[in-house]
């Protein structure tokens, strides 16, 4: 029997794409979808890929008409708006994996400098884990509140947790370079997602005040043992989905790529979705589209002794919903690859 799931925030393009996924899972069916948007209408009427699969009437959102439904919740809502959420699902006993920002962070006083808003549940960031299973699988094992990570920060840390913690590289100085498709701008219309302003034509948004940044430092700090900063910088891309983060990293000691990429294949050797690239060759964001990988590469500029580690994700897929669906395997017991076994579309 499919264990019921409802997902708040269904016609965003991190809902859209849950509903894509989960589609296939063999173990689940969402039996509850909300819009504050769209109430009334079937989903498969604002997603028309979704077909048969999607023919589920939206509702508006409410907690305990989602808690009633179903006792696995996902919040695909936008930030601020899940911690209103999220303490009345868990008094409801449900498993919440949240696709926010809110519990992604373990300081209030963080989320508030970033965020610009008081955070009304402050004493659940302890409880949450941050749903980045390369690194906290044991953690994220039956856990009812799990904070999905964002989409830069998981192309970013993947890569370099690793390094960092074994000292293989300069806590200091990271530049983290990236570039997203506009998808990751959400669904709602605006000027700068519009075609005749974003194609051909690329830009640095957020500069130096990019949300994501506290994530990045947050999980980097914790490898290093102590505080460190990230210097990031996204861009947008002309493209829908994907992401390409070029990291640039000064190597400790007699440190090389090789070596590098020695430390990542060991740190990801029983990881199903992590691809260590051979010397050589490196990344495309067509190389993950649809599928829940994340792929890296790792070069040496000699002549200035810069080290650069590459990496791509599909941004609503490994950076958002996929990961999402990966979270949930791992709370409720499930192989942890089930429903996510999608190669990548190409071209």
């Amino acid at each position: 029997m499919k264990q019921p799931v409802a997902i708040l925030g269904a016609s965003g393009y991190t809902g859209g794409e849950l509903a894509r996924i989960l589609a296939n899972h063999p173990h689940v069916e969402v039996v509850y979808a909300s819009s504050e948007r769209f109430a009334g209408k079937p989903w498969n009427a604002i997603y028309p890929h979704l077909g048969r699969a999607g023919s589920l009437i939206l509702s508006a959102m409410d907690a305990d008409a989602a808690a009633d439904a179903a006792q696995i919740v996902f919040c695909a809502l936008p930030h601020k708006t899940s911690m209103s959420v999220v303490p009345r699902l868990l008094e409801r006993g449900c498993t919440v994996i949240d696709l926010s920002a809110d519990f992604r962070l373990k300081s209030a006083a963080t989320y508030e400098e970033w965020y610009e808003t008081p955070h009304i549940a402050p004493q659940l960031l302890a409880e949450a884990v941050y749903g980045l299973p390369e690194l906290y699988r044991e953690q994220i094992r039956g856990q009812k509140l799990i904070a999905c990570p964002g989409c830069y920060p998981t192309s970013v840390i993947v890569p370099l947790y690793p390094l960092v913690k074994a000292g293989a590289i300069e806590a200091e100085g990271i530049i983290a370079d990236c570039k997203s498709g506009v998808s990751g701008a959400g669904r709602s219309p605006s000027q700068g997602v519009m075609l005749s302003e974003l194609n051909e034509g690329f830009k640095a948004y957020k500069v130096g005040k990019h949300r994501h940044t506290a994530e990045m430092e947050q999980a980097l700090s914790e490898a290093a043992g102590r505080e460190l900063t990230v210097r990031f910088t996204p861009h947008l891309l002309p493209q829908s989905r994907g992401i390409l983060s070029t990291c640039y990293v000064k190597p400790i000691g007699e440190g090389d790529a090789e070596a590098a990429r020695e430390l990542l294949r060991q740190a990801y050797a029983d990881e199903p979705f992590v691809d260590i690239l051979p010397a050589g060759v490196n990344p495309a964001t067509s190389d993950v589209r649809g599928a829940n990988g994340v792929r890296i590469s790792v070069d040496m500029d000699h002549r200035t002794g810069w080290m650069l580690v590459i990496s791509v994700i599909d941004n609503l897929v490994k950076g958002s919903s996929g990961q999402a669906t990966q979270n949930l395997n791992l709370a409720m017991g499930w192989e942890e690859t089930t429903g996510l076994e999608t190669v990548a579309l190409f071209p």
